[in-house]
């Protein structure tokens, strides 16, 4: 197929799924979806322990600034027994993450409150699978900065500023709420949509007037003395970070979601009472000088996970309606079309965590 034929297959399709036709197939589709969660759902009410695993390989997403669950290998410990490999892939932040799972590359991944929603905008079959519990100190290591010498003085006068974080991850959320705070709006700044690492050295360079990022990017700045910070995302109400999965996968491998998310909250328990290990970790598997390292363990918190629960899901709909509302995202999303059915949860997700 030529360019110009793939172009104009491309528009047909564009029309056609704004009118009569798109609506039969979202109708049809959405009937398929609600059959086969009924079907799940009456699977585990008939026998709870039925949660099959299908998969032989378990493909999933990390991002650049590290994953725990990943260093410590304790998936592929628990699944080698059982004759089922761990593959990994890493994405340089959850936007990307989640692209590489609408596109199949990926089965399960971990990203931050924003990046489903705009997944789920953009059409993707996902499921939540877990959530992440947050205690009052949570978000010191997300801030919103500027170079040493900037004539910015405190948070307020971001007011015109361009600001750089990647567009759809957890920064947006970050920024809209900061925003709110002080009675501006998302337009009353001049997005650049770049992930952090690329924009990392143009900040430590003073070309970048305004950069929201993390650790270990934040603590690295830190150390070179070229950060100085107008707002941390503390007390801003974020849900937290996830783990999502791919529909599909999800619904064919219920048992390996439920080992997943055991081990997560087995493996927070073990961080928090190991901080040292964690620290020697971080500086062999992401190469990190030890006094950034310290840095960043001073910020990290190992509160544990939170499962699926009605609380959880009004959280993570809060945030979907405010992106909405504030002209974020082009459609109203329903969190509720991205999970498995509430019975399923209970049958995978450990009572403790389920708050």
């Amino acid at each position: 197929m030529d360019k110009i034929t793939m172009i104009k297959r491309r528009r047909f399709l564009n029309v056609a799924t704004s009118g009569l036709c798109g609506l039969a197939t979202a109708y049809l589709l959405g009937s398929c979806k609600q059959q086969s969660q009924q079907n799940l759902s009456n699977s585990i009410a008939v026998n709870p322990s039925s949660l099959a695993i299908k998969t032989k390989v378990i493909r999933m997403g990390y991002q650049s600034a590290g994953d725990l669950f990943r260093n410590r290998k304790v998936l592929e410990k628990r699944l080698e027994p059982m004759g089922i490999k761990v593959e990994w892939a890493q994405f340089i932040q959850g936007p990307q993450l989640m692209e590489g799972m609408a596109a199949g590359k990926v089965d399960v991944g971990s990203v931050g409150d924003t990046p489903p929603i705009f997944a789920q905008v953009a059409g993707s079959d996902l499921v939540y699978v877990v959530g992440t519990l947050r205690n009052p100190t949570t978000g010191t290591s997300s801030v919103i900065a500027v170079p040493p010498e900037s004539p910015l003085k405190k948070f307020e006068d971001i007011k015109g500023q361009e600001v750089y974080f990647q567009k759809g991850s957890a920064s947006h959320y970050f920024i809209l709420r900061a925003l709110q705070s002080i009675g501006l709006t998302i337009k009353d700044i001049k997005i650049r949509s770049m992930p952090t690492i690329e924009a990392r050295g143009a900040f430590l360079e003073g070309k970048i007037p305004v950069w929201m990022t993390g650790d270990p990017h934040y603590a690295i700045a830190e150390k070179m003395g070229r950060i100085r910070v107008l707002k941390n995302s503390v007390g801003l109400d974020s849900p937290g970070g996830y783990y999502i999965a791919d529909r599909k996968f999800a619904e064919e491998n219920l048992g390996l979601l439920k080992i997943i998310i055991e081990e997560l909250n087995k493996l927070d328990k073990w961080a928090e009472a190991n901080r040292g290990e964690v620290a020697k970790l971080m500086i062999t598997e992401q190469k990190l000088d030890v006094d950034v390292v310290e840095r960043v363990m001073s910020r990290r918190t190992f509160v544990g996970r939170r499962g699926l629960s009605p609380a959880l899901i009004a959280e993570q709909q809060r945030v979907a309606d405010l992106f909405f509302q504030e002209g974020v995202i082009p459609k109203k999303i329903n969190i509720q079309d991205a999970l498995l059915p509430p019975n399923v949860y209970a049958a995978i997700t450990p009572t403790e965590i389920m708050i």
